[in-house]
């Protein structure tokens, strides 16, 4: 089974379930090093508390996320709290000597996420980013190494859904900037976006940023309305540099864009050859050819995650799945074992991604080009 690790959540909400269940099914895992255990959960909601009460390896449950943190042998703490909390509860968690993976994106604003880096210490911090972890985004990453794309031409990446397209649907803690944080919807969603680019190192030198409101207003969930002020679709005209060829590089954060439900993507082509993957497929690789003719090639890939589990090659994998992958990496590489295998978001890139949405503000509100 490996080093055992005791890890503590703050915010039982759907992440926090989602990762009690990965924890769960750890047995299915053949090749990690570390086993996590479940010990402690925060939240402010007794009901939330409550379903964690199933969870056999809990042994804390309660509303104030310090005690948990005073608990002596927790070593790693996930939180997944609303964006403007990040900030004090982060920085806690590294105050009490716990090592931290941070839902995104790293504090509410660009200030938040620089003094939350100034606060990492010697503790081993990563940031949540899941998607990367499918096996078609692993080999999107390795075709792109290959050298067998020849120049790139163009790149698309994004990450859209659809809930907010019911004007019915009451407001939550993502509808408000204070909340939030008036970057909108490149908080909830951009990390995803940019994990693999900035990987590559395709780091945007300049942006030209188009952003869109929904509903002004929604129901307030008490009989009455309030106001909606974040933004819900965000597309980012960038430029990035690979060798000394300026490359356009979009990048799309969008919550309500019809036809989807959750759908990241990523594309690149160039002048020899192209690839992408998209979660609507989500055990498929597409690479395109020119010999002769141009064709798009269709691969089906299967379980073939990085690290390796009791899952037949065959099938195709789902959300939980990527879930406990991330998990995999963000252990392994905690441990000084992740060697080769892909990484979670690092800080510095969440940083990164922070100053791209404040220079993607910058041009909204000046309807210009901003250089990063």
């Amino acid at each position: 089974m490996g080093e055992k690790v005791k890890v503590g959540v703050i915010g039982g909400g759907l992440m926090g379930r989602e990762v009690a269940s990965a924890f769960g099914r750890w047995f299915a895992m053949r090749d990690c090093p570390v086993t996590p255990e479940l010990v402690a959960v925060a939240d402010l909601d007794e009901a939330t508390r409550e379903w964690f009460r199933q969870v056999g390896t809990v042994t804390w449950l309660g509303a104030d996320y310090r005690e948990l943190l005073a608990i002596e042998d927790i070593d790693v703490v996930y939180v997944a709290v609303p964006h403007h909390l990040h900030e004090r509860i982060y920085l806690d968690v590294l105050v009490a000597g716990k090592d931290l993976l941070a839902e995104k994106p790293f504090g509410i604003d660009l200030g938040a996420a620089e003094r939350i880096v100034a606060g990492i210490g010697d503790r081993f911090v990563r940031c949540s980013s899941e998607f990367p972890f499918y096996p078609g985004a692993q080999r999107f990453m390795a075709e792109v190494g290959s050298g067998r794309l020849g120049r790139v031409l163009d790149i698309v990446a994004g990450f859209h859904h659809s809930s907010d397209l019911d004007a019915s649907k009451a407001a939550n803690w993502k509808r408000q900037s204070a909340t939030c944080g008036e970057i909108g919807v490149m908080g909830d969603l951009g990390m995803h976006v940019v994990h693999v680019p900035f990987r590559l190192g395709w780091e945007p030198e300049s942006v030209y940023a188009q952003l869109q409101k929904g509903y002004a207003e929604r129901p307030d969930g008490k009989g009455g309305r309030t106001s909606c002020d974040t933004w819900d679709n965000a597309t980012l005209h960038t430029t990035v540099h690979i060798g000394s060829d300026p490359v356009p590089m979009r990048l799309e954060m969008k919550r309500m864009a019809p036809g989807e439900t959750d759908t990241w993507f990523i594309e690149v082509r160039g002048t020899e050859g192209g690839a992408r993957f998209s979660t609507k497929e989500p055990k498929t690789f597409w690479s395109f050819r020119i010999d002769g003719e141009q064709q798009w090639q269709r691969t089906d890939l299967g379980f073939g995650t990085p690290f390796k589990t009791i899952t037949g090659g065959i099938f195709e994998p789902g959300f939980p799945d990527i879930l406990m992958q991330m998990w995999a990496a963000f252990l392994t590489e905690r441990a000084g074992a992740l060697g080769e295998r892909f990484g979670c978001a690092t800080p510095e890139e969440a940083v990164r991604s922070h100053r791209l949405f404040a220079a993607a503000l910058e041009s909204q509100e000046n309807s210009s080009v901003v250089r990063l």
